[in-house]
């Protein structure tokens, strides 16, 4: 039973697989879920995608088209205590294999070793079906052993025809049907989603509560004026995960280090998983400094073990920290733009021809082909240098590195003209 006080989300939520929106790939006619229930069998699975795309719905409608007992832990605030009274309550049902219980676990990203360790013996005797969401890559954050007993589905940001049969289904609840709203535009609500049905509805609701007898309009102006108004809040939940991080990463970028260590205190007073912001970090301190300053890629990792072995709320100084140094770091995106440019190249031309002299012969046959012949051994030749061809001959003297304008990259330009004499200019 719901009402006016439950969540729009919440009101509409499908409880059938063939009311469950998007996700084609995974529970269309013929995704492998949908053929799962069909033949009442599913396996262990791990659910990996952002806020808002269905994981823990998908998982609630499994339970009920399997008609299994359900029991859900969210590894944010639960512990191996937690998961132990479940596992006992289970075994007191007797149910194994095929009817076994599903215990779905929340954010199963931020389960210790430990306590991943507890759900494996559960799922290896058949005690339990497995079903974990995530924001991370499983490939990182679960151990490999529970890792290796799950299937591993990616769910996706919503498309914008899913995003708008949201809204319609939106239109036919009653708490919102008593507001008549018309919708004429819907841009402003699409782009403000992001793919997040959550976040869409969720902003779709906020706008209808403002509606009266006066206004009962709904297009791109009014939308913008309610969500910049009411949307200021870090969501807990994830709602404003990526646009916190993306604000944090920019104001990074920007060179602002006061920007930067406002959006991490909205993040850290959001409780984020810390591991999370670490993980950004390192990667600005490749795209955005990069040989800039290649200290800060250093200084970025260590942040993620010091991190790693003290969590919050110490943790929080350790990050802010190394968000200033970043901030202050000259800045290059040089490595960013050369694998791109070279990725790009890769794509165009597909596998050009390795030149014979570069190719490995640790056999006679492959060095009566030609393999390795006439190559110069760089060691051999003065100052460890010999000017060979290295590219394959169709994109000979390509240059895909640019050095840019700050002082470290000055002296890797001079190195390159002064070894390539012109080549890659």
């Amino acid at each position: 039973m719901t009402s006016l006080t439950t969540p729009l989300a919440e009101r509409i939520r499908p409880t059938k697989i063939e009311e469950f929106i998007g996700q084609d790939h995974i529970v269309g006619v013929k995704g492998p879920i949908r053929q799962a229930l069909k033949n009442k069998h599913i396996p262990s699975m791990i659910f990996w995608g952002p806020p808002g795309v269905g994981k823990t719905t998908l998982a609630e409608i499994i339970t009920k088209e399997l008609d299994r007992s359900f029991y859900t832990l969210s590894a944010i605030n639960s512990g191996v205590k937690d998961l132990r009274l479940i596992i006992d309550q289970i075994k007191k049902q007797g149910l194994f294999g095929q009817k076994n219980a599903i215990v779905f676990i929340d954010e199963i990203h931020r389960f210790s070793k430990t306590q991943q360790d507890a759900l494996l013996a559960a799922v290896e005797k058949g005690l339990i079906t497995l079903i974990g969401a995530t924001t991370e890559n499983p490939s990182f954050e679960v151990i490999p052993a529970l890792r290796s007993r799950c299937q591993i589905f990616v769910l996706e940001h919503h498309k914008t025809n899913d995003l708008l049969k949201f809204i319609d289904k939106a239109l036919l609840d009653k708490h919102v049907k008593e507001k008549n709203p018309t919708v004429i535009e819907t841009n402003a609500l699409i782009r403000i989603s992001g793919g997040d049905a959550r976040k869409l509805l969720n902003a779709f609701e906020l706008c209808v509560l403002q509606l009266d007898e006066k206004n009962n309009v709904i297009d791109d102006a009014f939308v913008q004026n309610i969500i910049q108004q009411n949307l200021a809040n870090y969501d807990k939940n994830g709602e404003m995960h990526y646009d916190v991080i993306s604000a944090f990463i920019k104001s990074i970028r920007g060179s602002d280090p006061n920007a930067a260590i406002y959006w991490l205190a909205r993040m850290v007073e959001g409780n984020e998983d810390p591991k999370f912001i670490a993980r950004r970090l390192i990667i600005s301190a490749s795209e955005d400094i990069g040989l800039a300053n290649p200290t800060a890629l250093i200084m970025a990792n260590n942040c993620f073990d010091a991190v790693q072995k003290i969590g919050w709320p110490e943790g929080r100084i350790i990050l802010a920290q190394c968000t200033i140094y970043l901030a202050l770091s000259p800045k290059s995106n040089s490595a960013y733009a050369a694998i791109n440019k070279a990725l790009e190249k890769v794509k165009d031309l597909g596998d050009l021809s390795i030149p014979l002299h570069l190719r490995n012969a640790p056999n006679s046959f492959m060095k009566d082909l030609g393999y390795g012949e006439n190559y110069q051994y760089s060691h051999d030749h003065k100052n460890k240098l010999h000017l060979q061809e290295f590219l394959p001959e169709t994109i000979s003297g390509e240059s895909f590195y640019k050095p840019q304008e700050n002082p470290k990259e000055k002296v890797y330009k001079d190195a390159i003209n002064q070894i390539w004499k012109g080549k890659y200019d």
